[in-house]
């Protein structure tokens, strides 16, 4: 039995045009790359004359990276809580159970006396870290490796957000070039 003409389909031509047009375009983008990475083909900086002062220091910076440089990317201003000693919390606790102590008869009472100084003990220590609380300048810092480092100091810093600066025994300092 024949199928009639209404169901048959011929096959396209060209079975997929776009996919061989992908095809030659990421066929000539990588022979371009080989190109220009081989040298066949001329690179970004090939205008510039290799004598000339701009050319020699750029060799010169390329050449030998500052491993303890980078950029401040931003500096921020930070509140902390200091520590309590345990004073606050033994004043607190106190004063939370003789306050705690004066309310409820029998068992409320003890139990109001308990309460109390749980309540004061913490109460005089948050009071006590609050009384405490610091600065502190946290300052992250783009390394020229690529690398992102935290520092923090108790002072502001020297230096801005953007400034090239140097890490020197751990804190960050404003870049000075040798020469």
């Amino acid at each position: 039995m024949e199928t009639p003409s209404l169901f048959k389909r011929s096959p396209p031509k060209l079975l997929y045009p776009a996919l061989i047009v992908a095809a030659i375009c990421v066929t000539l983008f990588s022979l371009l790359g080989i190109a220009t990475m081989t040298g066949h083909l001329p690179g970004a900086l090939a205008g510039i004359n290799e004598t000339s002062p701009a050319a020699q220091s750029a060799a010169k910076l390329a050449a030998a990276p500052c491993a303890d440089c980078g950029v401040a990317e931003s500096i921020r201003a930070i509140t902390v809580k200091g520590s309590g000693s345990g004073t606050g919390a033994v004043i607190g606790g106190i004063a939370g159970a003789v306050l705690g102590n004066t309310m409820g008869r029998g068992n409320g009472r003890t139990a109001m006396t308990l309460i109390g100084g749980g309540a004061g003990a913490y109460a005089g220590n948050e009071i006590e870290k609050n009384s405490n609380r610091h600065m502190v300048w946290q300052t992250r810092v783009r390394m020229e490796d690529g690398s992102v480092r935290t520092f923090s100091t108790h002072s502001q810093p020297e230096f801005g957000v953007g400034a090239k600066v140097r890490v020197m025994g751990g804190q960050v300092v404003p870049y000075r070039s040798a020469s």
